[in-house]
């Protein structure tokens, strides 16, 4: 047993027993500490900071019952968190996601993931996330809009522009946005930027719905420009249906890759020859209907796998998994590498399961983690709550030149960390270079 396991050993005992059914939480403690301990060892004040174990204990981990009535007029009743993890070097902030996977220990692995990738942007952003076991499938839009409403009753007395400011993440977009902003509006009585995201009539900004998906290609690009190589010509394989995966899409396409997968969880969308930006928007609208990609019109040169995983599907040098937590395992991994993988960015969060990501370290894939990669969204959010502060809006151009510029700079801060080489390890030099800020911030305030 080396030294570094021997202290990730001892720092995940303790975790473990205190948390021995947040198996998502954990997973992600133990990959950042396997890449930070022997940095805060050799460092007398985050040493004596304790920064890693105060950063895996959330500031506060908020719980509420949420009580909603359906179009029958009955009460429904689904469970709400917020866990506040480090306000650091900044008010918290973080997505609001509803689905029936959420747990607190998923917001927790999410949380927690959020201070880390706050960090990279250079913004001052601490790190949180939130939401509720509810699922809108099914669901019609009025009974979604009283379950935000009645969602925000809970949330309103713990955020605020200076303490706590949700986004949007998995079923909550603009739309669902708004209805919480209106309530929120309507039970402090102020307008101010205490959400992101919003519509541009309600305070949003410009590209914030684009920013996931064109910060993951702008990240990419990066990767490929530190090669001396470009994204021009490049079979791209990307997960996913979503405002990420179709924008990282679109963004790609502009830049003259062959997107060649978009999928759904029933299988994937296969293009040969590269999609069109024609087809990206058939996919983005009907993602907006509610409906399956299974039956593409003739004229988009499309055909669909049913069953079929985007990787190892199609030849492709680049994987972009944009679509949920463990989409990939060692199997599609793979598959992917049989495809001619070179290089992988996350789109999602935590989207390869740690065989996934033996898998492509033991073969010395670049692979970008999502709290670099995917930390477009957060850097709009952050413009997004200057503009509120200041009442001055920017232009699309603007904030699309801001983003590039951000993706930009942590892509030069992982690689300083990481020392540029050929063979740098993108995963741990974004963990160190995130833990650094978060540690001076942290070790100077006391205990607090």
């Amino acid at each position: 047993m080396t030294d570094r396991d021997t202290l990730v050993e001892g720092f995940m005992g303790p975790l473990k027993a205190r948390h021995p059914h947040e198996p998502e939480f954990l997973r992600a403690v133990e990959g950042v500490a396997r890449n930070v301990l022997t940095v805060e060892k050799a460092h007398s004040a985050y040493a004596s900071a304790r920064v890693l174990e105060r950063l895996t204990e959330p500031d506060r981990q908020i719980g509420f019952r949420v009580d909603w009535q359906n179009d029958r007029g009955e009460i429904e009743t689904n469970r709400g968190w917020r866990v506040q993890m480090s306000n650091a070097i900044g008010p918290y902030k973080g997505g609001l996601r509803f689905h029936p996977s959420v747990t607190p220990s998923i917001l927790k692995f999410l949380a927690f993931e959020q201070c880390f990738k706050n960090a990279l942007t250079g913004l001052p952003l601490g790190g949180a996330k939130g939401g509720a076991d509810f699922d809108p499938r099914g669901r019609s839009e009025a009974e979604i809009m009283r379950f935000c409403q009645a969602f925000m009753r809970e949330l309103s007395p713990h955020i605020g522009p200076d303490r706590d400011v949700p986004a949007g993440d998995i079923n909550v977009g603009t739309r669902e946005i708004g209805w919480l902003f209106g309530m929120y509006k309507a039970l402090e009585g102020q307008f101010h930027g205490a959400l992101t995201g919003k519509g541009m009539a309600a305070g949003g900004s410009a590209l914030r719905i684009e920013a996931t998906g064109y910060g993951l290609i702008y990240f990419v690009e990066g990767m490929l420009a530190r090669m001396g190589d470009s994204i021009e010509g490049k079979r791209v394989a990307i997960s996913g249906k979503g405002n990420v995966a179709n924008h990282a899409a679109e963004k790609a396409i502009g830049q003259g890759a062959l997107v060649v997968t978009l999928s759904d969880t029933s299988g994937t969308l296969c293009a040969p020859d590269g999609m069109t930006q024609e087809a990206v928007e058939w996919v983005r609208a009907r993602k907006a209907e509610g409906g399956d990609i299974a039956d593409p019109p003739r004229d988009l040169r499309l055909r669909y796998a049913e069953g079929a995983l985007p990787w190892g599907t199609m030849e492709a040098q680049i994987a972009l998994p944009c679509a949920t937590e463990n989409e990939m395992d060692g199997i599609a991994a793979q598959a992917a590498l049989d495809a001619g993988l070179m290089l992988l960015a996350e789109g999602a969060n935590m989207p390869l399961t740690a065989e996934a990501t033996d898998v492509l370290r033991d073969k010395r894939v670049l692979h970008a983690p999502g709290k670099a990669s995917n930390a477009g969204g957060v850097a709009v959010s952050g413009l997004e709550m200057s503009q509120n502060r200041y009442g001055q809006f920017s232009s699309r151009e603007e904030i699309d030149k801001r983003l590039k510029e951000v993706m930009t700079l942590i892509h030069g801060q992982i690689c300083a960390e990481g020392n540029n080489d050929s063979t740098m390890d993108y995963r741990r030099a974004a963990d160190v270079a995130g833990y650094r800020r978060l540690a001076d911030a942290i070790a100077s305030l006391g205990a607090v």
